[in-house]
Formats: structure tokens, C-alpha cells, sequence
């Protein structure tokens, strides 16, 4: 009988030599996808530059969230923020290497994929076949192996690792924090997690194709809104604080990725010289700021110019 719907496939039972038995149609194994021919295939390709760096982006994410929350609740007269961001940063990079060291090929650090063809490989939840428009053949397996399980391993890793290093550490260090202060940026991880988690198990493949952009846009907002609270308004004001330097810097570094993310491997090569815009929204900040200055526009309506 042959096979109906998207992603059901024949498993391979038992092979000798060419003559090759496959079982009835239905879900593939793990770390398989169907061919052309409906037959159930192991995932031996090696993952595309964009898939590292869908990967990487969500890698990223509880990173800058760690980052912020850790700012956020520190304050300004704390001096434990700078090695609270060292620990994050050295928690998310363990979690990542533990991460790909325990995927499929496991002990190094090299993970075999399944190429992503379509938006429907990441939820093939949704298209179960019905033959007889009574019963319902469940097909739903992990087309996109592992992209898709992957972040939920390595959210895990993220939250066990923070949970071990960062209570000691905060515990020691931030004496410039009352008791209750100390660990808010903890509870708010335990707060964005669940949240990272959800949006990867609903929005895993709309984020796969959109992320590149949300990395664009998002760097743009927060940047103009970085500048605009710290009131930059010339270079001068830019370069008095070397945290200011280390953010413009660091959304470089965000628009850079962004930029060779939407490239793609295919066309990288001449989208390559796009590099050289990465330092344009700030400029065009700094140039306009004093066209924009609130009092300067109150008091030119006041003048009535």
C-alpha cells in the first residue's frame, strides 16, 4: 500500500546485501526523515552555515536575557554585575558544549542533521493522514532532526548549570545588594525560560525562517533606545564610558549577524561588502540627535519657527 501524507515513510526492517525489507508505512524513527520515495532515510548531512546560525541565535537568546536582567536588577553602585556576566556567559558556553558533546554523533563536538526543505518539516504534528477520513495515521516525527530538540536539551543544560554556579556566586560577590535584590535576576530566569521554551515548541520554524530579521530589528530598537537613555547625542558622549563602547560594539557584532544570516551561504560571498552599512544606524544617530533634541524643538515652538 502506499504511503499517504507528507512525512509518513517505510522503515527499513532487514537488509542482505541488495535485497532490502521495509515494514508497513508509518512514523520514522528518530534521526530519520522520508525520501522522495517514502522510504524512512537516517539523517547523515552535515548542518548548512544558516542552520548554525539559527542555532547560535537561539543560543543567544537566554545569553542577552541573563545579561539584561543581570544590568537591570545589579544597579549602579554593585560591583558583583561584571562577574555575574562572566558566569552567564561561561554557563551558556558549557551548555552549549555539553550539548553537542551528548547529540548524535555523541563525544564530539559535530552534530548529522536533515535538511530543513519547508515550513511543514517543523510541525508535521499537523499533517497525520486519515485514509478513510476515520482513522488517523500518526506520522509525527522530527523531520528536521535535531534542530528542532536540540534548544530544548540545551535550554536545559542552561538552567541546571545556572542553578549550580550562579547562587554561590551571587551569594559571595554582591554585598552591595540587600538580601532580597541579590537573586532577582535568578528569578527572572526562571521566569524566561518556560517562556523560551513555549516559543521554541510553537514558533521553532517561523523563527527559523524570520530570525535573521528579528536580529536586525531588534538590534536597531534597542540600540536607538540604548543611546537615547543614556543621552549620546556626539562621539564625545560615546567614547567617555567604555560600557558605552562595549554595547555599540556588541550591536555590531548583532547587525553583523543579521546581515550574513539573511546572505545565506549561496550568496554570501557578495553580500559580504553589506559588512561595511553595520555602523550606519549609529552614525546616523549621532549626526541627527541634535535635530531631535527636546528642548531645542520646545524652544523653537515657543519662538514660533
Amino acid at each position: 500500500m502506499a504511503c499517504l501524507g507528507l512525512y509518513c515513510g517505510k522503515t527499513l526492517l532487514f537488509k542482505n546485501g541488495s535485497n532490502e525489507i521495509y515494514g508497513e508505512c508509518g512514523v520514522c524513527p528518530r534521526g530519520q526523515r522520508t525520501n522522495a520515495q517514502k522510504y524512512c532515510q537516517p539523517c547523515t548531512e552535515s548542518p548548512e552555515l544558516y542552520d548554525w546560525l539559527y542555532l547560535g541565535f537561539m543560543a543567544m537568546l537566554p545569553l542577552v536575557l541573563h545579561w539584561f536582567f543581570i544590568e537591570w536588577y545589579s544597579g549602579k553602585k554593585s560591583s558583583s554585575a561584571l562577574f555575574q556576566h562572566i558566569t552567564a556567559l561561561f554557563e551558556c558556553s558549557m551548555a552549549a558544549i555539553i550539548t553537542l558533546l551528548v547529540s548524535d554523533p555523541v563525544g564530539v563536538l559535530y552534530i548529522r542533521s536533515c535538511r530543513v526543505l519547508m515550513l511543514s518539516d517543523w510541525y508535521t504534528m499537523l499533517y497525520n493522514p486519515s485514509p478513510d477520513y476515520v482513522t488517523t495515521v500518526h506520522c509525527t516525527h522530527e523531520a528536521v532532526y535535531p534542530l528542532y530538540t536540540i534548544v530544548f536539551v540545551y535550554y536545559a543544560f542552561c538552567l541546571v548549570l545556572m542553578m549550580l554556579l550562579r547562587p554561590l556566586l551571587v551569594k559571595k560577590i554582591a554585598c552591595g545588594l540587600g538580601k532580597s535584590e541579590r537573586f532577582k535576576s535568578i528569578y527572572a530566569a526562571l521566569y524566561f525560560f518556560p517562556i523560551l521554551t513555549v516559543l521554541q515548541a510553537v514558533g521553532g520554524g517561523l523563527l527559523y525562517y524570520a530570525f535573521p530579521y528579528i536580529i536586525l530589528v531588534l538590534s536597531l530598537v534597542t540600540l536607538a533606545v540604548y543611546m537615547s537613555a543614556s543621552e549620546i547625542e556626539n562621539c564625545y558622549d560615546l567614547l567617555v564610558r567604555k560600557k558605552r563602547l562595549i554595547v555599540l560594539f556588541s550591536h555590531w557584532l548583532l547587525h553583523a549577524y543579521g546581515i550574513v544570516s539573511i546572505s545565506r551561504a549561496d550568496r554570501l560571498e557578495h553580500d559580504l561588502p553589506l559588512l561595511a552599512l553595520v555602523p550606519t544606524p549609529a552614525l546616523f544617530y549621532l549626526f541627527t540627535a541634535k535635530f531631535t533634541e527636546p528642548s531645542r524643538i520646545l524652544s523653537e515652538g515657543a519662538n514660533g519657527h
